[in-house]
């Protein structure tokens, strides 16, 4: 089963191959079944935007860790931080005994995030966790109990992020109760406006019906934010408008509401900007990072205006693991591996390439009901009919016979009928070329054309 038509791709055996076999029976008896896995093989090596399975197959990576790798597979700088922070210490725990490396970070991270106000960061482990904490912060901080999120977001799986989580299935159903004074707005779909709506006119709609919400559900005075992620990632790469984002934080600003910006899969270059709020010219109060932040590491931060970060007292917030002196020093790599190289103005070159040609795959295949993204974060939605019905069935086809053929692909959406492309920032010309071949191929066939 020798794959010799492409350059990088090198696919031996079937999917998942002998070994992979093995390893998955041992899997199916040890693990339970709730973690969901895109490619039914086991990772042996990754470099920038390849990964090699225990078979020796060799695929190109349009999922990133979903997001996580914006800097690649083993960073060579990354890595030989990483081996000289193991020879130093590994974790003297920052609640115990304090170290360099987490206090470099946040001065870091404090000077890049937007804004030049005074600002202060801590860490956690996952960006779960940096969004409970955020909440936590901005509660304390305000004296105000209600979050406001958004129809369609995500925010993660723990109680409180589960909870400002829209999509029911699978994250939701059946873990009830959840936490109290969460509550969901509407969000723009432009490829979905009611009525044949104009963006400008479902702008206006959305923000009034935010206004109407302090009259009719919660007062103003009693909401302490609103978390915004500034492209929704899981449901489904939706770009907002710049006046939609502007109209939110207007609205926070005039009725003393923080707002939290999740930039937990936008950040650190993905969408053509340092962090995706930069598009907006929108400076959020609180902002949440983690995925690619370090290559991978398991590190996540809260970072926002001092006097916000300031009103939890002494313990109130914190986390054992929190502030990993690995991810740290890998974080730092990471940041300096985005500046040296450009990887935000690649991010744009990416997401060029990427849309245009999911465009031209649209204008052949009417199934490609939208195409969209922001920066090296792309979609297209598939459908069904002139009513533009979700087909959830033909996506999961399509990311199928793609995986099996060495392109590494996400599904998203409300509806699960978009596909994703998050390939890591340094993924080259040819690696992102013959990753596009490969779904155009697919595409050709399951399509009929």
């Amino acid at each position: 089963m020798a794959n010799t038509s492409y350059r990088f791709i090198d696919i031996r055996t079937e999917i998942p191959g002998p070994k992979a076999k093995a390893l998955l029976e041992k899997k199916e008896q040890n693990v339970p079944r709730g973690p969901f896995n895109t490619v039914p093989t086991f990772a042996a090596k990754g470099e920038g935007a390849l990964l090699t399975d225990v078979d020796g197959n060799t695929f190109i990576d349009f999922a990133g860790a979903i997001g996580s790798l914006n800097a690649g597979h083993c960073p060579p700088k990354v890595v030989e931080a990483l081996k000289e922070q193991l020879d130093r210490y590994i974790h003297p725990c920052f609640h115990v005994m304090m170290y360099e490396p987490y206090v470099a970070l946040a001065e870091k991270l404090n000077q890049i995030t937007p804004g030049t106000h005074a600002k202060k960061t801590f860490f956690l482990n996952s960006g779960a966790e940096a969004v409970e904490n955020a909440v936590k912060i901005a509660r304390k901080y305000t004296g105000r109990r209600a979050i406001l999120s958004f129809e369609r977001g995500f925010h993660g799986r723990t109680l409180l992020a589960m909870s400002l989580t829209s999509k029911v299935k699978p994250y939701k159903f059946g873990f009830g109760p959840f936490a109290p004074d969460v509550y969901k707005l509407p969000y723009p779909y432009y490829y979905r406006a009611p009525g044949g709506m104009s963006p400008e006119e479902l702008d206006r709609e959305l923000l009034s019906r935010l206004e109407n919400f302090f009259l009719s559900e919660v007062p103003a005075e009693d909401v302490a934010a609103i978390i915004i992620e500034p492209v929704q990632g899981e449901g489904g790469f939706v770009v907002p408008s710049k006046s939609f984002v502007q109209g939110v934080y207007e609205i926070c600003q005039k009725h003393g509401i923080l707002f939290i910006a999740d930039e937990v899969q936008t950040g650190f270059g993905r969408t053509g900007k340092m962090f995706a709020m930069e598009h907006f010219d929108v400076i959020p109060d609180l902002i949440t990072l983690s995925k690619s932040i370090a290559a991978g590491l398991p590190i996540s931060a809260v970072t926002g205006r001092a006097e916000i970060m300031d009103a939890p007292d002494v313990g109130e917030i914190g986390g054992t693991y929190g502030g990993s002196p690995l991810g740290c020093v890998a974080a730092l790599k990471v940041i300096e591996m985005m500046e040296e190289e450009k990887l935000p103005e690649r991010a744009q070159i990416i997401g060029e390439k990427v849309l245009a040609r999911f465009r031209k795959l649209q204008k052949k295949h009417p199934r490609i009901g939208d195409v969209r993204g922001l920066g090296a974060m792309c979609a297209m939605e598939l459908v069904e009919g002139p009513d533009k019905t979700p087909d959830k069935e033909l996506a999961g086809k399509i990311l199928a016979q793609c995986n099996r053929r060495g392109v590494i692909l996400l599904g998203a959406g409300l509806y699960s009928n978009v596909i994703r492309v998050l390939s890591p920032l340094v993924i080259t010309d040819e690696q992102l070329d013959e990753g596009l071949d490969v779904i155009e191929e697919v595409l050709d066939e399951v399509l009929g054309e």
